[in-house]
């Protein structure tokens, strides 16, 4: 007979890691390239954001923007202006904005740490963290454990992604009727994967639990029957 071989849900990891950062990505180019709408206000400036309905009185699509592109050349440069010269603005915080206010968040003596710096640097730790949690052979075996994580990641890689290239977060979902912080496909990713993670953790807890209650119980019958 062959041996059975362990069932293995990596690849749904790095697969939702990979779809998810995708979405993310074509999600924010595509939007930020679509709703770019040069107008001139009445004092003669010039702006550029643009806004479309999806759900009327509840929900659109947002796109703001911040000025021309002052930053370094080279690659950078070419993929902070595909979707157009003038940059998007971009949320420096972690997720829906938290901590964004904060230009500095840190000194160290004269090192003087921006909040994009340190969320990003949280980003590269966690993604590195999940990198070495999927090589264990229980996260493998484990569905809701690797669905988690690939989520995660990708939200993680997604925001990451845009924090290395245009220096901050391009936020473009705005569910207006409650006055919801601006937030992106990453986002999303992240909070799905967050709660997923809680749940399997709660429930292959109580898993055990309930599995050895029948193994009490043979037992206390055997004594008895003794």
């Amino acid at each position: 007979m062959k041996p059975m071989t362990e069932r293995s849900y990596r690849g749904l990891l790095w697969g939702l890691a990979l779809l998810g950062t995708l979405l993310d990505q074509v999600g924010k180019y595509s939007v930020f390239k679509w709703l770019y709408e040069p107008h001139q206000l009445a004092d003669g400036r010039w702006a550029y954001d643009g806004e479309r309905e999806v759900i009327p009185g509840a929900f659109r699509l947002l796109a703001q923007f911040g000025g021309p592109d002052d930053g370094p050349g080279g690659f950078l440069k070419s993929l902070r202006t595909a979707a157009g010269s003038v940059l998007p603005k971009v949320n420096h915080g972690a997720l829906f904005g938290l901590g964004g206010e904060y230009n500095t968040v840190a000194v160290l003596g004269d090192l003087h740490i921006g909040a994009n710096g340190v969320f990003a640097a949280v980003s590269i730790a966690a993604a590195l963290a999940i990198f070495y949690w999927s090589t264990r052979r229980s996260t493998a075996r484990d569905l809701a454990l690797c669905a988690a994580l690939g989520l995660i990641l990708a939200g993680t890689l997604g925001n990451l992604y845009d924090r290395v290239v245009f220096g901050g977060v391009r936020d473009f979902l705005y569910f207006y009727w409650i006055e919801w912080p601006v937030f992106n496909v990453a986002d999303c990713c992240l909070v799905c994967g967050a709660f997923l993670l809680l749940a399997q953790a709660f429930f292959s807890r109580s898993a055990p639990a309930q599995s050895a209650a029948p193994e009490i119980g043979r037992s206390s019958h055997m004594a008895k029957a003794s």
